[in-house]
């Protein structure tokens, strides 16, 4: 492992590049391995990618090298530090400890193969650390780095070098373009077109036809809106291979919809440059991170809410002189 500091290129804070590789004791590299790779818990993977030629991927080409040489794993170490000082460029983004770590043996998908996991910290937490001296304990306030939560970091398996070998990514600091540095500028990867992919990308297309689109063109209620949602993750739960004119006719249902609901899939995918097979198997991890995001309620004035897992049709919206009410019917209560 070799450990650099990396600042913001645009506050021109530099870098701190180590002379050396470290030499890890027992102790640490158990706390390091659980800090390191406790964050990898998705079934996600992508690709390191480039627009001209793989080769010109920076990150991709370093790599390539530790694995070619691991003897060139300091001086690669060097280049991918400078490598992510060079796409610092934006004002929010933190100095911070920036780890090259060099795995070997690792299994992952029948194989055992060496891995290459690059870390980033950025936040530090403040503790307190008590002490004895002369009879007395002593506290005094610090600041460190919490090794319960990692916040940036990849791992680069050897495996498919040639579509850019297989890639696990996590960013636990930033959302939005400020985000775009660790996983499009320094990384620079692609969604691998897998079943969990496909499963995740089409069931977060339905929701955002459904909550989004849809309302703009047709008139639907939050309760029909939940309904569609429930018939589509019931769908996704049945079945264990997607057919998109399937679902269509299932889920969709009225022929002016389902080609609507086409349309957006098409302008989905382009505005995401990503393409979502029509036929595929059913990734069940996807489901399970997916259908957290199908919220199945309809919140009135902050505090009442309506959950609706099923049988919507037993709920009636309607208007009288108190003002706007859902009427529910049920058989019995629990």
């Amino acid at each position: 492992m070799a450990i650099h500091i990396v600042g913001n290129k645009i506050a021109d804070e530099g870098m701190v590049l180590s002379k050396s590789c470290l030499t890890i004791s027992n102790d640490l590299e158990d706390t390091l391995s659980t800090f390191f790779l406790g964050a990898f818990s998705s079934d996600e993977y992508y690709h390191l990618r480039h627009d001209t030629s793989l080769n010109l991927n920076e990150v991709f080409s370093y790599v390539s090298e530790i694995f070619n040489s691991h003897e060139s794993f300091y001086t690669q170490s060097i280049n991918l530090a400078k490598h992510l000082y060079n796409q610092s460029l934006y004002p929010n983004i933190k100095e911070g400890e920036f780890y090259v770590v060099l795995f070997k043996g690792v299994e992952f998908d029948n194989l055992v193969i060496d891995a290459i996991g690059l870390f980033k910290t950025e936040k530090k937490s403040t503790f307190l650390k008590t002490s004895v001296h002369s009879g007395n304990v002593n506290i005094n306030e610090d600041k460190g780095i919490d090794v319960k939560k990692l916040d940036k970091g990849c791992l680069i398996f050897n495996s498919e070098k040639d579509n850019g070998f297989i890639v696990a990514v996590v960013d636990n600091t930033n959302k939005g373009t400020t985000a775009k540095y660790w996983i499009d500028d320094f990384l620079h990867v692609g969604q691998i077109n897998d079943t969990y992919t496909n499963t995740e990308n089409l069931m977060s297309l339905t929701k955002s036809f459904v909550t989004k689109e849809l309302p703009k063109t047709v008139m639907v209620s939050k309760t029909e809106q939940i309904s569609l949602l429930n018939k589509a993750l019931q769908y996704f739960k049945d079945h264990d291979t997607f057919d998109l004119d399937n679902f269509s006719e299932e889920v969709i249902s009225k022929p002016e919809i389902v080609e609507k609901f086409h349309n957006f899939k098409s302008d989905f995918e382009s505005s995401n440059d990503f393409t979502i097979d029509c036929e595929f198997q059913i990734s069940e991890t996807a489901i399970k991170k997916q259908q957290r995001a199908y919220r199945r309620a309809i919140n009135l004035d902050k505090k009442i809410q309506i959950i609706i897992n099923g049988n919507s049709d037993c709920v009636e919206k309607g208007t009288d002189s108190r003002g706007k009410f859902y009427k529910i019917y049920y058989n019995n209560e629990e």
